[in-house]
This record gives structure tokens, C-alpha cells and sequence, in this order.
């Protein structure tokens, strides 16, 4: 069952450059990610976001338009593309650092949609921050709301000023997924499931937590269910996280259990539900680990 989809995020170009100097460059953004790999699982796809009409732009707007993504009408900007620069050391690892102006455009929304996704700055960043929430307050009478903090530390700030933004929108969202990695970060905790389990206590119907290599683990109304990870030949993980929140929105989707009027079902799914959505994010997932880049995988590649 397809369902129509509004993300709400930042859409900019990730600049690489290795140890040695090379240099590539390539679309990127976590709810670009999620907005890609939705429209390529079958869902039409809206995102509001902000571009500059520039040669960077230009190649997000052939990304999103080769995998079917509609950019909303004031998505496009007489402005510079924002980037995120990251430096690879000879390990492999990256320092960031990020040329990003977050100040979107809400005009020209598509009506009638059954889910809102938002996702990393978007969220939490100034001035646009507000907008996003704006946007959610406004859907969640008719929508489900999603949500996944998808922190950039070096971007964000002192996780301590970041909670209660990151907070505000888990409290209007219905499902909420973050990596073990960012609620540790959000919380200087090692006690990460309690604070994830905590989240429905404002408000979601389902809270979610990958944990890497030790698969993932949802709760709801339910109770706490575990999923193993889905073993598989690792390439890179980039976009990985963000394939496994399009993950669980096709399933809710696939089963019937999306749109406001569909709350109290989303509520009461049972733990065997449950099970199944967090196995079908982790297969999806799997398959964009399993080659590089943020490449999710098409509706007509699953078997």
C-alpha cells in the first residue's frame, strides 16, 4: 500500500576529500536520504527543503528527480547550495565542517498527505527550526508525524541546549527513531534504552533505537521488542540510518496504520508488529550498508 509523504528537512552537497586529496563531491542530507528512499520504495514523495539555483543545486535537484522526489514550490533559492565539508583522515576518519544556511520556504504544500517526516538539523537549527515545527503542529491533525534527531554534534551545539528543542518535536511526533550513538550524545548516558523507552512518555506511539551490529529495539504500548541486524558484506554506512526510518514508515504504510484517524491502531500495534516493521527497516537498511554511498535500495530489488 503506497502513501504520500512530506519531508521537511536540509538537502545539501557533502564535499569529500581524502587523505590524499581527492576531492568528490555528491548530494546528501538526512532527510534528502529518507525522501530518496521512499519515492524509490513506490511512495509519492514531496520535500520541502532549501537549494540555490546553482551547479550544486542543480545536481540535487537531478538526484531527487531521478529517484522521484517533487521539490515543494519554495524550495529553490537565489542563494549558494549549502555544503558539508568533510576532512578524511588515513583512518578513514572525518572531520566536518559545515557552510549551512537553514531557512526554508513552506509555501506550496501538497494537502493531502498521510505522513511528515523530519529528521537531524532541520530540526534544531535557526531560523528554520521554527518553521519545521510549524509545519508539523499544522499536519499533525491529519498526519502521521515522524521523527529522527539524527545529531551533527559539530554543528549543533552543546548537546545540553539541543535536548529541549530535540524534545519539542519528539512530543508532536508519533514515531521516533535515533541511533544508540545520538541519544548517548543528547544525554551523556550509557543508560541509552531508558531514555528512548522515556520518549513515549511524551507523547510518541513508537520509539525506536538502532544499536549497529546488536540490531535494533522498539518500544511501544506493547512492550519492548528486539530485532537481530541484518548480517551483511558492509561497504559504507552512509545513509544507513536514514534508510532504516524510510524503512519503518513503508511498513507502517504496508500496513494500513498511517494518516491521525489511524492513531489509536498505531497505539495498540502488537508486539509481533512490531517485530515485523523493525525486521523490514533492518532488511532495507542492509541492502544501502551493502554498496556505497546513500543508496537505497528500488521496490522493484526486494524480493
Amino acid at each position: 500500500m503506497n502513501a504520500r509523504f512530506l519531508i521537511v528537512g536540509e538537502a545539501l552537497t557533502d564535499i569529500v576529500v581524502d587523505a590524499d586529496g581527492v576531492r568528490r563531491e555528491h548530494p546528501g542530507g538526512s532527510p534528502l536520504n529518507v525522501a530518496v528512499a521512499l519515492s524509490r520504495l513506490g511512495h509519492p514523495t514531496d520535500l520541502l527543503t532549501r537549494i540555490g539555483n546553482d551547479a550544486r543545486g542543480d545536481a540535487i535537484r537531478a538526484h531527487l528527480e531521478a529517484s522521484g522526489v517533487r521539490l515543494t514550490a519554495g524550495s529553490s533559492v537565489a542563494a549558494p547550495t549549502s555544503t558539508a565539508l568533510a576532512q578524511l583522515d588515513v583512518t578513514g576518519a572525518a572531520t566536518y565542517e559545515f557552510d549551512l544556511l537553514w531557512d526554508p520556504d513552506p509555501s506550496g504544500l501538497p494537502a493531502q498527505i498521510e505522513a511528515v517526516h523530519t529528521s537531524s538539523i532541520a530540526a534544531v537549527l535557526d531560523p528554520g527550526a521554527s518553521t519545521v515545527l510549524d509545519v508539523l503542529r499544522s499536519r499533525r491533525e491529519s498526519a502521521t508525524i515522524s521523527y529522527d534527531p539524527n545529531a551533527r554534534p559539530s554543528l549543533m551545539g552543546a548537546p545540553e541546549l539541543v535536548r529541549e528543542r530535540v524534545e519539542a518535536s519528539i512530543a508532536l511526533s508519533d514515531v521516533v527513531k535515533a541511533s544508540d550513538e545520538d541519544v548517548a550524545w543528547l544525554y551523556g548516558t550509557d543508560d541509552v534504552e531508558d531514555v528512548v523507552a522515556s520518549w513515549r512518555e511524551l507523547g510518541p506511539a513508537l520509539t525506536v533505537m538502532t544499536r549497529g551490529a546488536e540490531g535494533a529495539v522498539g518500544f511501544a504500548e506493547s512492550g519492548r521488542v528486539q530485532v537481530s541486524p541484518v548480517v551483511i558484506d558492509a561497504v559504507d554506512t552512509v545513509g544507513a540510518g536514514d534508510t532504516f526510518s524510510a524503512g519503518i514508515l513503508d511498513a507502517l504504510a504496508a500496513k494500513g496504520l498511517l494518516g491521525a484517524q489511524k492513531r489509536p491502531a498505531l497505539a495498540a500495534m502488537p508486539s509481533v508488529e512490531v517485530a515485523s516493521l523493525l525486521r523490514r527497516a533492518a532488511a532495507l537498511a542492509a541492502i544501502t550498508v551493502s554498496r556505497a554511498g546513500a543508496n537505497p535500495p528500488w521496490s522493484h530489488e526486494l524480493s
